[in-house]
């Protein structure tokens, strides 16, 4: 389990849905976390599979874990 920068980080990017397989499905998923690449990102739901990558937490402000 990866250690976030607050609270709710870990519980926007560590949520499951019971309803929904696929977080780009689930209208309550709001943030998408790569663990191989450390890099986050908000989820767009329209539909598709797109994030916008984040450098800071929408919730602390907290710098996050960037990619080399």
């Amino acid at each position: 389990m990866t250690h976030h920068c607050c609270e709710l980080m870990t519980d926007r990017a560590d949520w499951h849905c019971d309803r929904h397989s696929d977080p780009f499905d689930c209208p309550d998923a709001l943030v998408q976390f790569h663990a191989e690449s450390q890099e986050y990102g908000l989820i767009i739901h329209d539909g598709g599979t797109s994030s916008i990558t984040i450098a800071f937490c929408p919730w602390c402000g907290q710098r996050l874990s960037q990619s080399a």
